[in-house]
Parts: structure tokens; C-alpha cells; sequence
């Protein structure tokens, strides 16, 4: 005889997924040339309509980069984005094991650098920071 087996109905839930970029930061809410000596990473939250949502500060520790545990702070903050100034190898390499991008060479107003990017205006700048391309909104950033 054949069991019949009743197979519940799962229903589709909606999973709110928000994005988080880091941004090293110093005064005057400037991305910090150099990784490694930022004062703060400014953490933004970023909903599924690609809009900033809240603002998180996270104090830099001592030893920032590849010589501190940043990375995995921040990937504990979820953050998946880091938009970076100046950054070495090392540091891209401990933010890339916590599956961190990095989009480096960036330099201006951190809010703007996250509407820059959230836009699909601001791209990876590569090692060098020798050349740099000027945009309308004020930030700068390698192509």
C-alpha cells in the first residue's frame, strides 16, 4: 500500500539584505590617504535600494592594518566593501581573506565616496596612486 506523504508548503520570506562598506576616515569627514594611520573607518549601511541607511563609527585600533585585527572586526560588522586612500598588500590581502573588496586610490568627502560608488561611478584605482582622475562631485579615485 502506498503512503502518502504530506509535504508542507514553504513559503517564500523575503530576506533583507544590507550592505556594508567601510571607509577610513580622518577629520573633517575625509577618506584617510593612508590605511594603515586613519583615525576611524566611517561603517555605512546600505539597503537593497542602494541607499545609505545609517552610519556606524568604529575607532581605528592601534596597529591598523595589516598588523591589527581590522579585518575581522569589520567582517564581524559584516562589511563587504572597503573604500581605501592609500593601502598596501598586506592589508588588502587580511581584508581579502575575510571577503572584503577593496576599491583603492580613492580620495574626498566619505559620503560622497559612497554615493560615487553606490551610483557605479568609482572604480578600483590599482597599486599606484601616481595617476589620478578628477570627477565633478569632488572625489578622486584611479580608472
Amino acid at each position: 500500500m502506498l503512503q502518502r506523504r504530506r509535504i508542507s508548503q514553504y513559503k517564500s520570506i523575503k530576506i533583507n539584505r544590507i550592505m556594508k562598506i567601510a571607509v577610513p576616515t580622518k577629520q573633517n569627514n575625509q577618506i584617510d590617504d593612508h590605511f594603515g594611520h586613519c583615525s576611524f573607518y566611517t561603517i555605512f549601511s546600505i539597503s537593497e535600494e542602494n541607499k545609505v541607511m545609517a552610519e556606524t563609527i568604529l575607532k581605528s585600533p592601534q596597529g591598523c592594518g595589516c598588523k591589527s585585527n581590522i579585518a575581522s572586526d569589520l567582517t564581524k560588522m559584516d562589511v563587504k566593501i572597503m573604500l581605501a586612500g592609500g593601502i598596501g598588500d598586506g592589508a588588502i590581502n587580511k581584508l581579502a581573506q575575510q571577503n572584503i573588496r577593496v576599491i583603492r586610490n580613492c580620495k574626498g568627502e566619505v559620503h560622497s565616496l559612497v554615493e560615487a560608488y553606490l551610483a557605479g561611478k568609482l572604480k578600483d584605482g590599482g597599486a599606484s596612486c601616481a595617476s589620478h582622475s578628477h570627477h565633478e562631485d569632488g572625489h578622486v579615485c584611479n580608472h
